[in-house]
Formats: structure tokens, sequence, C-alpha cells
């Protein structure tokens, strides 16, 4: 059931039910706007039948509502000077009903046309914007009505108040007014005021008002400039506008016609606002004259320059005196007198035209002979009493072309030394030009000698003189240069002089001694019956410089352990000083070192290499031995046999041993006589019966066993050799040698022993061993593939190897090899004796 519809069902003509809904309630769409009706139809039949349907009803809007704003008025500040198009505001006003009914629009109510004429107003969407820029000094505030209207038939409405209050910019300038005030005169800007006024007189008034608000309207004024007056405020009130304010203009120092005549004053306003305005305003004050002032020259002194070589009568200046009084005080006549600091007079020379002060010279000058002229010009004026002023005119004679550049000397000789950095000084020349200014300025330029030595070398700097070169020196390619100087001055037409140097380049030690003899891989060979003071070489060098520098000297530095040589330090001499013994055979290395006097010294190392022995018979051999020696270091002693001292050492150890096994079968002879003696008491002794067996009775076979004591009771000699070989080099493919053998058969010169007897050339080995040396060790080639290596083969010497010195019978003219040492070795020979 529903309150606000109901169902009727009316009979037709035809006899048809036809319901009808009836409003029997007020609709309002703003409060409902539809409806949902079920409808049910029912038979009479028994039982009933019905069906239902629904009814949807849809209540259309009328325009029974008006529009309405959200606020009845509204209030906003704007800036003025808004660009048009700043939006200000939105209006926003409802409408209840739908449609046409609901649709509104913005439009000005009650507003003067100014408000029409600055802001717009959408009619759609209710913005209020800029339209024109405003001006809060034309209008400060904007007042009006706004409707809003649907588009109902008829129309509803709504209205409501915009208040726009325009907020001030600082868009205006202070203004400046300057008005007259007492007796002082002001026309035109043009304020007269006498030199003789007194301090603190007020001679204008001004008044600085600005059209902004608040800050921006608080102005402040001065006065800019070096100028005798300021501004002082008209009154102190307090309800005084603080964007109008009144100031008097006051003087603040004493006026002087003859100082200033006219004085400028600016006057500036500035506004507090941000940024800040500003304007100024001036007034042209003019001091009125009083005749107080003598004539005055611009200058205390006048200088004025002047040509030589003038013409009679020429004018040389014009003085002018002025004076700040006016009319016959300030007409002015000129005279010549004499200065103060001379006593000279000047009517002699110069002269001067009273009314113009024109001054003229007499006579013709010459700025070598005097080029200064000082006197008094003095005027006076034509007042009652005359007052007057002076000057000191100096008139400096100016020069002309009339010398040419002169050099101090006509040959400039210097001395530099060698290997000087290039752009580096090397001499100064002076030259001199008696005229003056741009005639005196000279040009230098280096001129090419007769070989043009000095092209591209030599640069001259033009304020100094100053020669520079661009190379290095190098005394021992060139020892002097020669060109000249040219000077050339600056005058029209220039004139110009030239000098002649002479450079000698003095030597510096910068070469080191050369070594011309001997080469390192040079030798000489030295017999060991060598006499004491035998020459064994001569070191020769030569120094590419010159005096202290070349002056050399020799020493030995290293290789001479023994003493055995010296070296004479002037001549380079080198002597045998020492006596040679076995253990000096073979190769020595004196390391030489030339140095040479300079400071600081340079000096050269070479090597001196002598071999010691009877003669060379495997030259091979010692080259290698040379060879190895240039590759070992210098402080490593290459003199003599190193294994002499290893063969003592060996010979004291076998001896040693020899002893202990003598004095061990000593024990046992001994103890074996004593058992015998013990053996015959048992027995008994029997006179003239011969024991079978006799100990003391040397037996034949025992003399190939041990050796006998002779009668002084020494030991026979023993044979004495070492057990270990040293090889210092491989065989030339790479391998070992197998044994001493093989190495002494593989070495050039060195044979297989032949026979034991010896023979022509055979190495005395008996006297090798005699000296207690171990077998010789042998060198090979530096080039073999593996030299400089060493390889040990440690072995028993075969019997064939094993030598018995032999008495009287051992030569002692053989020569043996060490490691640095070989004697002449062939094929080695010896007599041996069996013991």
């Amino acid at each position: 059931r529903s309150s606000v519809f109901e169902l009727q069902v009316a009979d037709t003509l035809d006899g048809e039910k036809q319901p009808q809904l009836i409003v029997k309630g007020a609709l309002d769409r703003e409060q409902r706007d539809s409806y949902e009706l079920s409808l049910r139809v029912r038979d009479g039949g028994d039982p009933a039948r019905s069906s239902q349907a629904i009814l949807r009803v849809l209540i259309t809007d009328v325009n029974d509502n008006s529009p309405r704003f959200e606020k009845s008025v509204y209030e906003a500040d704007l800036a003025e000077n808004s660009s048009p198009g700043t939006p200000i505001l939105q209006l926003r006003a409802t409408d209840l009903d739908v449609g046409v009914n609901g649709q509104i629009e913005y439009v000005f109510g009650a507003a003067t046309e100014s408000v029409r004429r600055l802001l717009r107003l959408d009619e759609t969407s209710g913005w209020l914007s800029v339209l024109h820029r405003i001006d809060r000094e034309e209008v400060n505030q904007l007042r009006f009505t706004v409707m809003a209207r649907d588009r109902g038939q008829p129309p509803k409405t709504d209205k409501a108040t915009v208040v726009l209050n325009i907020r001030d910019e600082n868009d205006n300038v202070p203004t400046i007014d300057i008005r007259k005030i007492g007796r002082i005169p002001l026309r035109d800007g043009v304020a007269s005021v006498a030199e003789d006024v007194l301090v603190d007189t007020p001679i204008a008034l001004v008044q600085v008002s600005d059209r902004d608000q608040g800050e921006n309207g608080v102005v402040t004024c001065t006065v800019v400039g070096d100028v005798p007056f300021q501004l002082k405020p008209a009154s102190e009130g307090e309800g005084e506008p603080q964007n109008k304010r009144k100031y008097f203009l006051h003087t603040s120092a004493p006026l002087d016609y003859e100082a200033v005549r006219d004085y400028n004053v600016v006057i500036v306003a500035v506004d507090s606002g941000s940024p800040s305005l500003s304007s100024n305003n001036s007034l042209l004050v003019r001091v009125g004259d009083t005749n107080d002032n003598p004539p005055m020259f611009s200058q205390a002194v006048l200088e004025v320059s002047f040509p030589e070589n003038n013409l009679p009568g020429e004018r040389v200046a014009t003085v002018v005196a002025t004076d700040a009084d006016s009319g016959k005080n300030a007409e002015i006549t000129y005279s010549l007198e004499a200065s103060p600091l001379s006593s000279e007079a000047p009517g002699s020379i110069f002269s001067i035209d009273p009314d113009s002060g024109d001054v003229s010279v007499q006579t013709v000058l010459d700025r070598e002979q005097r080029d200064t002229y000082e006197f008094q010009v003095t005027a006076r004026d034509k007042g009652v009493p005359s007052l007057q002023g002076s000057t000191t005119v100096v008139v400096r004679v100016s020069d002309r072309n009339d010398n040419e550049p002169r050099f101090m000397q006509d040959v400039f000789t210097f001395y530099v030394k060698e290997n000087l950095q290039p752009n580096s000084p090397v001499g100064m020349v002076t030259v001199m030009d008696f005229d003056k200014g741009r005639n005196a300025e000279l040009s230098l330029s280096i001129q090419p000698g007769d070989h043009d030595q000095a092209a591209g070398i030599f640069s001259i700097e033009n304020d100094t003189g100053t020669i520079f070169s661009t190379v290095s020196f190098d005394r021992e390619q060139q020892t002097s240069y020669t060109f000249k100087v040219k000077a050339v001055d600056g005058g029209e037409p220039p004139r110009s002089a030239t000098a002649t140097v002479s450079l000698f380049v003095m030597d510096e030690n910068d070469n080191a001694p050369t070594v011309t003899f001997p080469s390192n891989s040079s030798y000489t060979v030295l017999p060991p019956s060598s006499n004491m003071r035998t020459v064994v070489a001569t070191v020769v060098a030569t120094d590419a410089d010159t005096g202290l520098n070349a002056d050399l000297n020799y020493s030995i530095v290293g290789g001479n352990p023994f003493k055995l040589f010296e070296i004479d330090p002037a001549s380079g001499v080198v002597s045998l000083v020492g006596k040679l013994a076995p253990k000096h055979y073979g190769l020595h290395r004196l390391v030489v070192q030339v140095n040479d006097s300079g400071q600081p010294p340079q000096s050269t190392t070479a090597l001196l290499h002598v071999f010691v022995n009877e003669s060379l018979s495997n030259a091979t051999v010692v080259e290698s031995q040379v060879a190895r020696s240039l590759h070992t270091p210098l402080a490593q002693d290459i003199a003599g046999d190193p294994s002499y001292e290893l063969s003592k050492q060996r010979l004291s150890i076998v001896i040693g041993v020899v002893a202990g096994i003598m004095t061990v079968i000593l024990l046992i002879l001994v103890v074996v006589m004593a058992r015998y003696c013990r053996s015959k008491g048992k027995h008994g002794y029997e006179a003239g019966k011969k024991d079978h067996e006799d100990f003391f009775t040397p037996q034949q076979h025992d003399k190939a066993k041990k050796p006998k004591k002779d009668k002084k009771g020494k030991k026979g000699k023993q044979p004495l050799y070492s057990s270990i070989v040293t090889v210092e080099a491989s065989k030339p493919n790479g391998q070992r040698y197998d044994s001493v053998n093989e190495k002494l058969s593989d070495s050039p010169g060195i044979g297989r022993y032949r026979s034991v007897n010896g023979g022509p050339g055979s190495p005395d080995l008996a006297r090798h061993y005699k000296s207690s040396s171990p077998l010789p060790t042998v060198q090979l080639h530096p080039q073999s593939p593996t030299a400089g290596k060493k390889h040990q083969a440690v072995q028993d010497l075969p019997p064939a190897n094993t030598f018995v010195g032999a008495g009287d019978n051992i030569s002692i003219g053989s020569d043996h090899c060490s490691e640095y040492s070989c004697q002449a070795s062939s094929k080695y020979s010896k007599q041996v004796r069996a013991l």
C-alpha cells in the first residue's frame, strides 16, 4: 500500500474494468524521484486465479527550486597590476532541480561600469578573473553583486556580494617638488646664492610624496654628491603622513665663487618597498662673485717640450692665467722674469706677448748642448690694487735624430764554458745613442760573420744587449765564433752602427780519458825470469779536453794482490816490482784506472792482462782465459795460480798422514823387536852361529814396498798427488769429460802422455808435484757451448798417472796450468824412478 498513490477500477460501457492510478499525496522529486508499485489482478473463480506486475513511476522535475550560493558575501585580496587572465575567486551556487531547471549561469548584478571593465565573470564556471590591470591608486576596492540564475521557465535566481580589496604594489616612484623659500631667488630650477652667505642658511623647500601605501610609501630623502648642502626635516609632527614629507635645503659649508661657481644639487628620494623605487630632482645653485682673487695659473710649473734645431722666432708655448673675479679685476697682462733658482735673464733667448701669453724662442736650441731652460711668467690683473700671480715655465728641448748609435768597444771579447745550456747568456754588449726618446730606441741584431758562423746560433736581447746561444757549445767541435752586432735607432731616417764580437769557448771536463792501448782482450807474456823493474807494458790514453782536464794520471786499482806490478802515474808505464815465484805463474789481470785532473775528475778503467810463463805454447788457451776474465767481476782478483796455496795445504796434510803411519810402523817394529829379543833369550845365544833370518838385513823385495831412511835419518821422497781434478768446461757438444786423460787429449795443444822417459817439450810434472801443486785444471775456450759452467770429476788416479820425483833428474823448466794460468802443455813425459 502507498500513501501517495491509489488504484481505482472504473467500469467501461462495454462492461470491462479499467484500473486507474490516482495520485492522492504530494510529489517532490527532490525528496524521491521514482516509485515501484506492485499491481495484482484476480478473477472471481473458485478457486480464484491471479497475476501481478510491477509498475515503476518516475517523477519528472519542475522548476520549483532557486539556485543557492555557498556564501552570501565573497571577499578576496587582489594585487594591483595583476596581469589579465589572473583568476581571483570562484563563485559557486547549487540548484536542487535537474535538467535545464538545474543549469546555473552567473552574471553581474549590481556592478558599476568600472567593475564590468576591469573584471570578467565566467557565466558557466563562476570564475572571477582580471580583465584589465587594476591600479590601486585609482581604485582601492571593488564591491558588487553577482547573480546565479537557472534556466527554468520561469527562471529562478540568487545573488551574492563580492568585495575585492586591491592590495598595493610598489609601482609608484616618489615625487620631489623644490620650491622657493625666503629671499633666495629661485627660477627655472636655478637658485642664486651669494658666496658670503652664512652657513646653515635655508635656500629652498623640498616636498617629497609617494602614491603607494604602507612601506611602499615611506620615503627617505638625501642629497648626493660632495656638495656643501644638506636636507633638514621641516617638521617633526606625528600626524604627518608617511608618504608625504617636507625638508629644508640648507648650506652646510662656506661657499666660494672662485672655487666653485655652480653646484648641481641632486636630491634622491627612495621608498621602502621591495624592491625599492627611487627618483631624483636637481637644483642648480649659482654662487655670486666678490672681487677677492688674484690671477691664477692652472699649473705652478708649466713644462713644455720643444724640438732642437729650430728656427729663430718659433712659438714655444702659450701660458694662460685666469682670474676668478670679473670685469677689470679679471683683465690680465704677462711678463717674463728670471726664475728664483736661476739668475740668468730669459730675455736673450725667449720673449712673451703681454696680451696673449705666447712665448717665443729667439735662438737655435741644441739639446746635446743644453736640454732644459727655466724662467718665470708673471700675470697681473688691472684691478686697484693690482693683484698678480706667477708660474714657472720649464722648456725641455726635445731630441731630433742627429746622432748615430755608438758601441762602447769596437770589438767585444767573451769567454764562455762549453756545454752551456741552450738559450743561456754568453755576453753583453753596451751601445748608446746621444739622442733621446724614439731616436735613442735601439734595435739590436746579429749579423752573420764571414763564414756565417752565427747564423741561427746566436740571438740578442734588445733591451739589455745580452747575447744568447741557441745551442750548447762543444769546444772539441769549435773553439771560437766571430760575428757582428748591429744597432739601429728608431729615428727618421734611422742611423746605425756595428761592433765585432769574438766568442771563445773554454774547456769543460766533459770527456773521459780514452785508453788506446792495450785493449781489454789483449795480453802480454812475461817470462818468470824477468828482472825487477822490467817494463811489462805501457798504458796509453788520450783526452779530448785541454789543460788540467787533459792532464792524465794512471793507477792500478785492482787485480794486483801480490803487489808484483807498479804503474807510473804520469807515463802509464807498468813495471815488474816483485820477484816472480811459481805461484805467480799464469794469468794476471790488472785493473788500471786513468783519471784526468779536471773538477770533477773523469776516469776510465782498462784491463791489462799479463801472462807469466816461460813461453807461449798454446795461445788459444790463454785467449780463452782472457775471454773468461772479461766476464769476471772486477772485485775478484785474477792473479797467478790459485791452486798453489791449496797444494801446499794438501802437502801438509799428506806429510802429517805419512808421519802418523811411520809412527805406527815404528811402534810395531819396537813390539816385534821386543818379542824377538825375548825369544832369543829363551833359546840362548851361541857364539859363531848365524841366525837364518836377520831382521835388520834389508830384503830385496822390500825396496819396492817401503821407503828407506838415509844416513841422516831422512825419509825417502814419497809420491804426492791429488785425487780431485777440476774441469772448468765441457766438451764442445756439452757432454762431460770422463777422465783427465780425455780432457787433456781433447784440449788444443795437449796430448796424452807418450812415455815415462820424457822428451823434448814434455811438461815437468815432477816439478809440479815437488811444488805440491795438484794436477792441472784445463780451461776450455769461452765459445764452447757450456763455457762458464764447472764440472767436477772425483776419481782415483790410475797408476799410469802416478809420478814420483827423482831427485836431481827433475827438470825445472816445465810449464803448468791452473784455473787462470796454463803452462805450455804439449805431451807430458817424465823419467820416473820407482823406489
